[in-house]
């Protein structure tokens, strides 16, 4: 190993870790550190790599490449891993993973690094995608192979090199954070019983402080938002505006116990304002514009990208294929939807499509209902027609099925004509 490229953060850990590649390793060492959005990228980052000792210091603006490319497929699919988490700090290690290795080739690098721990996903995550993406690629992580250090240490190694590093207060919590959401963990948080401390949240308003409710109008094409209250919005621009919104009305808080795909369960907390209002929205226009075997089956392929993306499988021929399905799924949702905002929630309230599948006249109970009421009789005998079979063949009720008059309080009217008293029978 000659030359690394490692994913640069600008805290503490990645700092120190450029010195201890170089000293450990004797390696020239290239920092890359992407811009995903949310306050992901520290003031004067690239200067900060320099000084801990990279040759060369990389800082790309992904936040666009972010949302259309991966953002953007995970909301047309309705990914959202065990039906909460919204995928936020999931979707951005393989956006990062590709650009340590574009990087790697521009550079001449024969390994990438990364700064992650040996217990969580993302070092899963890293690992697979830079090996799907070139497997002669050399992977390093610091803190899983002999650097882990107490932050006291890190300091004292830092400061002994004339290392400047941001050393602020300690965090009693894990941070991770990007356009589509933070995800929070450690601390107090590692038992599931206690309620997250109000220091957690950063996004949202208790939902209790929030001021009175409001409507947001969300307008899709082919699943993919494309504008904010009738006005054509930048990707970037939309969610930002999302996340601000959303929040400040206290939506988008996310407690979830999760399974890793290292084996554990790890209690998370996540602010996604954006997300869980345009997962919300996506949903009731789909209802409108998608059949029923189709909602069906997307069901399925939600939580199959949504694994898959969690596990690190994003650069998958698997996931590939499924992304392709959703992409020809999609065509059909397109519309309006009305979203309201009130006090944690958001709700869609109104929704419209030019190809809605849904037909007020067959729909109504009122003048105009163009229902062939008839029909119903034959339909429900044919509908019917295996489950009369199977009871004739079995001839006793399956135990659901069994009588349960007698066990039940049991109030009888009868007509005046025969008794104008009301009797009440009691089981015994």
């Amino acid at each position: 190993m000659d030359k690394v490229v490692l994913a640069y953060s600008g805290g503490l850990d990645t700092s120190v870790a450029v010195a201890w590649l170089r000293e450990q390793h004797d390696v020239d060492v290239v920092t890359l550190t992407v811009d995903v959005g949310g306050g992901s990228l520290r003031p004067g980052v690239a200067e900060r790599a320099i000084a801990a000792g990279a040759s060369r210091a990389y800082v790309v603006d992904a936040r666009r490449e972010f949302v259309e490319r991966f953002v953007w497929p995970a909301l047309q699919a309705g990914a959202v891993y065990q039906g909460t988490y919204p995928l936020a700090t999931a979707l951005a290690r393989p956006l990062i993973a590709q650009l340590l290795v574009e990087v790697a080739h521009r550079e001449g690098a024969d390994a990438v690094a990364h700064g992650c721990t040996g217990k969580g996903n993302d070092q899963v995550r890293f690992d697979v995608a830079v090996h799907a993406l070139d497997a002669s690629l050399e992977v390093v992580a610091p803190m899983r192979v002999g650097m882990g250090m107490s932050r006291d240490q890190e300091i004292d190694y830092a400061r002994e090199r004339g290392i400047e590093v941001p050393v602020t207060h300690a965090s009693p919590y894990s941070v991770d954070v990007n356009l589509w959401g933070r995800s929070i963990e450690t601390g107090v948080l590692e038992d599931p019983w206690v309620a997250p401390p109000a220091d957690v949240y950063a996004w949202t308003v208790d939902p209790g402080d929030a001021p009175p409710p409001v409507e947001v109008s969300i307008g899709f094409r082919a699943g993919i938002p494309v504008m904010l209250d009738g006005r054509p919005t930048d990707p970037v621009e939309l969610v930002e505006q999302l996340n601000g919104l959303a929040g400040a009305h206290g939506v988008g808080r996310v407690d979830h116990v999760e399974d890793r795909l290292v084996g554990i369960k790890s209690r998370e907390i996540y602010e996604a304002p954006a997300a869980v209002v345009l997962h919300g929205a996506h949903r009731a226009l789909e209802s409108l514009t998608l059949s029923k075997e189709q909602l069906r089956f997307n069901r399925n392929v939600a939580d199959e990208i949504a694994r898959a993306t969690y596990d690190g499988l994003w650069f998958s021929s698997l996931l590939a294929d499924l992304r392709g399905y959703v992409d020809a799924a999609q065509q059909h949702v397109s519309g309006e939807v009305r979203v309201r905002l009130d006090h944690g929630t958001a709700t869609a309230v109104g929704r419209r499509s030019a190809a809605s599948l849904y037909d007020r006249a067959l729909a109504t109970y009122d003048t105009g209902d163009a229902f062939d009421h008839a029909s119903a009789v034959g339909f429900i005998s044919i509908f019917g027609l295996p489950l009369r079979t199977e009871a004739a063949r079995h001839r006793a009720a399956p135990e659901s099925g069994r009588a349960m008059l007698d066990e039940l309080p049991v109030a009888v009217a009868e007509a005046p004509a025969a008794r104008d008293t009301v009797r009440e029978t009691v089981p015994g």
